[in-house]
């Protein structure tokens, strides 16, 4: 395992990132299974597992802290913060106040005294990005935390949060956690660019497009019964992705490996990305994507897939990614109809 250097960290990390998104009830709610599967990826040479409080409602953090028992010291450990964990609302966001309770709600999850990685999920537009670095500032100088990072923030927030850290003197954000594959190519134009510009690792999700990029999913075929499918259906059916997914079998086929292996290997090509996350459901998952690990295109296969989906573009849809209120909410982006009469 050749293992690289977290952004300007010092920690080194394995090439795949084994994520615990799909251990709990949301995924496999076997504990023995997942447990195994860890156990697997570790054997293998992953050291590095990212988690999330949110993921089935803390079960997947608990699950890992069983998992690396007795093998802790030789994991870098990652979990997130900011998804909803209640009915109360300010049992998330990235408060000072959220975060100081909920980090030790994951250290006793985890069953560890420190967490290597901790990550602001997703953007809280309601709280100044000084209050977050604060806070995680603390949780530093308190040896609960080694190292921070964002996961899907805009660019725009990436740097705000940068120079927000310099002016005021606090930790900043090492590492960034986006989506990334052969159909979503969006942060080759601004993103990865301004990742390496601070010096951060770059952590991407989804190197397989939600399952997209498995060849499950197909032009003019019935969509399979899925997790996917379930919460994600119109991701699952859009027809760009499908028309570039029947563009890239053959292209996978005439360089001799699976579509599930061209995409792992097309993601950890890219000079910016740190570790792809690899999030596996059952052990027959993990065996077919560490299978493919040492797969490595050439410029003729990469030219060939940049003429299907261009470097820097979005082939379809995305429904796990990050929309800010902007986008969301009507009434920030329309005048009132009053004023738009006035004008």
């Amino acid at each position: 395992m050749q293992y690289r250097a977290l952004g300007r960290t010092g920690i080194k990390v394995s090439p795949y990132c084994l994520g615990a998104m799909m251990f709990g009830g949301i995924g496999n709610p076997d504990h023995d299974e997942c447990i195994r599967i860890i156990h697997k990826a570790l054997d293998f040479g992953i050291n590095f597992i990212d988690t999330a409080d949110r993921y089935s409602a803390g079960e997947s953090e608990e699950i890992v802290g069983k998992a690396l028992k007795g093998r802790r010291d030789k994991i870098v450990l990652a979990t997130k913060i900011s998804g909803p964990m209640g009915e109360d609302p300010n049992q998330q966001g990235t408060s000072r106040r959220w975060i100081m309770q909920e980090v030790d709600n994951s250290l006793r999850r985890l069953q560890t005294d420190c967490i290597d990685l901790y990550q602001i999920h997703r953007p809280a537009p309601d709280t100044d990005i000084e209050e977050t670095l604060s806070a995680l500032t603390d949780l530093m100088r308190a040896g609960k935390v080694r190292a921070i990072g964002s996961s899907t923030f805009p660019v725009s927030e990436i740097v705000e949060a940068q120079w927000s850290a310099e002016r005021r003197g606090l930790a900043r954000f090492r590492t960034e956690q986006p989506p990334y594959s052969i159909l979503d190519r969006g942060i080759e134009f601004d993103m990865l660019p301004t990742c390496e510009r601070y010096g951060m690792g770059v952590l991407v999700w989804s190197p397989l497009s939600k399952g997209m990029l498995t060849g499950r999913y197909r032009k003019g075929q019935p969509l399979p019964d899925s997790l996917r499918v379930r919460y994600m259906p119109r991701q699952m059916s859009d027809a760009r992705s499908l028309e570039a997914v029947e563009q890239l079998i053959p292209v996978a086929e005439e360089a001799g490996v699976s579509l599930t292996h061209m995409a792992m290997a097309f993601v950890m090509a890219h000079p910016g990305v740190t570790s792809a996350i690899l999030g596996p459901r059952t052990m027959q998952h993990l065996d077919d994507l560490l299978a493919g690990a040492e797969v490595r295109l050439g410029d003729d296969v990469l030219d060939r897939i940049d003429e299907i989906v261009p470097p820097g573009t979005d082939a379809g849809l995305n429904e796990a990614a990050y929309r800010p209120p902007a986008i969301l909410k009507s009434d920030l982006r329309r005048r009132p109809a009053g004023a738009r009469a006035a004008a």
